[in-house]
């Protein structure tokens, strides 16, 4: 954007403006990196983000079983193979394209049956959020 506001003629000492540009160049990199990795560390609790309790509550672990039941519920009041598609897809990692071919529906059948169930994970989530 500066380079765009500004009448850049030609550069009279080329070499000198090259070593500046590939400085700056590298030093973006270097910080980039610097800040990458403190953002892996906080995320995997390396950081200084505080300890964090190795075991979840009574409470906690009451409340995220009721919600994964939930979930369950809702993932099957959608259908079978609705719940079948996104079990094989987000648990069990297999392709779309290779769900498709073993439940011998097409590819956009696939895809769709994840967006219902995505949409309706969604809605939950926004439940779980509204209590």
């Amino acid at each position: 954007m500066r380079l765009r506001e500004r009448d850049i003629g030609p550069v009279s000492d080329p070499l000198p403006y090259l070593h500046r540009m590939a400085n700056n160049l590298m030093l973006d990199r270097y910080r980039s990196s610097i800040r990458r990795e403190k953002r892996e560390q906080e995320w995997s609790g390396g950081g200084d983000m505080g300890e964090r309790s190795p075991e979840p509550s009574a409470d906690d672990r009451l409340v995220a079983a009721e919600r994964l039941e939930r979930v369950r519920q809702e993932l099957d009041g959608l259908g079978a193979r609705v719940a079948l598609v996104f079990r094989r897809f987000r648990l069990d990692g297999v392709g779309q394209k290779a769900i498709a071919e073993e439940l011998g529906v097409s590819l956009t059948t696939v895809e769709k049956d994840l967006q219902k169930a995505y949409r309706a994970l969604a809605n939950l989530k926004d439940s779980f959020d509204a209590e």
